[in-house]
């Protein structure tokens, strides 16, 4: 009786204990796959050594394959040279050796760490380029309401002063510009030059001039006071200049006026009715009161002129430099016999071209042998301003 009652119990112990033992795998099993991240291993800090992730590479392979999501997947195949269209399935993924993964984690915690480097930021600006300067050109002001009034010759310089009454002088390599007898600074330019030569543009009583018509008078006598005198001779770069001693003199009009030197002019720049001469002489005077007096002799090719060579003896050998002549001069040997002369009044004919000068021209011509008048004409060939406008001035023609 007994073995049939442990028969029909024997069977269903047997499944009560089978089914006892696979709840239990079952459990151990669902701990492994469902433990959350934070109970399996403790969080890494900023300080941690990297965890060894080498032990878990069996329990990875042995999980189920991960999908990447579908932009991961296709931004991954696009890498690799694929073309894939938006919005295309990603196709399932082999299955990842051990090599493979070990190279898929160290690429990304590489990546990691390259997004966590800050890159360094290098700040640009851009400079506006400087200007350059123009110190070597110098803005040309003209005194106002007087510009319309200064013409302007092609190529001429322009000076004028500023306001504030300075002036601005061209200077080419540092040296001011002097004046001439031709070229760009010539009597032409003159009066552009400085504004203090702004009288050989503007001025209504220039000289030289052509002297012609003049009114016949009996004009008063020169009184000369001349004796032989010390001189020293200088080549000043526009002619032949003789300075002499105080003591000589002319008087006029009840006027005395001192010499002060005499220089050579050629051909001369005076005419008479039209007719110009080889040279000139002009004898500078200067009164009390500094008005000028210039008395013109005019030259002619004829005989030698024994005190005018004295003055070529005692020639410097350099410019702006003075010569002492050894042999004292008598200028009454310069003057013509006959005292005869035409006056008016003018300028002087360099710059800056003073008016007011008191002419009186001598009618009877000088005279100066060839070879003298080689002599000058070998350092200045022509230094002769033209001829002025008389303007309708008053000429009065000693008889």
């Amino acid at each position: 009786m007994l073995a049939p009652l442990s028969a029909r119990l024997a069977k269903p112990l047997v499944l009560a204990l089978g089914l006892a033992w696979g709840m239990g795998v079952f459990a151990v099993e669902g701990r492994v796959q469902t433990e959350s991240p934070s109970t399996a291993a403790p969080a890494a800090s900023d300080d941690a050594p990297e965890p060894d992730i080498r032990p878990h590479l069996r329990e990875l392979i042995h999980k189920p394959e991960r999908r990447l999501p579908p932009v991961e997947s296709a931004s991954r195949e696009a890498g690799k040279g694929e073309k894939v269209k938006p919005g295309a399935a990603a196709a399932p993924s082999a299955p990842v050796s051990m090599a493979e993964l070990r190279d898929l984690i160290d690429e990304k915690i590489a990546e990691v760490r390259a997004k966590q480097a800050a890159a360094a930021v290098l700040k640009i600006e851009a400079k506006s380029p400087k200007r350059k300067s123009s110190a070597h050109v110098r803005p040309v002001t003209y005194p106002r309401g007087k510009e319309a009034s200064i013409p302007t010759p092609a190529g001429a310089p322009r000076v004028s002063s500023d306001k504030h009454g300075k002036h601005d002088l061209p200077e080419p390599l540092g040296h001011e510009v002097h004046w001439a007898y031709s070229g760009d600074t010539g009597p032409e330019s003159w009066g552009m030059l400085k504004p203090e030569y702004r009288q050989c543009m503007l001025g209504k009583r220039q000289s030289p001039i052509d002297i012609r018509d003049g009114i016949p008078v009996q004009l008063d006598p020169i009184q000369f006071d001349y004796h032989p005198t010390k001189f020293r001779v200088i080549d000043n770069g526009h002619t032949i200049q003789a300075n002499v001693d105080p003591g000589n003199s002319i008087t006029i009009l009840g006027k005395r006026y001192e010499l002060v030197q005499f220089h050579f002019h050629r051909p001369s720049e005076e005419r008479i009715n039209g007719k110009q001469y080889d040279m000139d002489v002009h004898l500078v005077h200067k009164d009390a009161e500094g008005h000028l007096a210039v008395i013109a002799i005019l030259v002619e090719q004829g005989n030698t002129h024994p005190a005018l060579q004295l003055v070529w003896n005692a020639l410097p050998l350099e410019k702006g430099i003075e010569q002492a002549s050894s042999v004292p001069i008598d200028l009454n040997q310069i003057l013509p016999e006959h005292k005869q002369y035409v006056t008016y009044m003018g300028s002087l004919t360099t710059p800056p071209c003073t008016e007011g000068v008191l002419w009186m021209v001598m009618k009877q011509p000088a005279q100066m042998s060839r070879e003298q008048i080689g002599i000058f004409s070998r350092m200045y060939q022509m230094n002769a301003r033209p001829v002025q406008s008389a303007q309708g001035r008053m000429i009065k023609d000693g008889q």
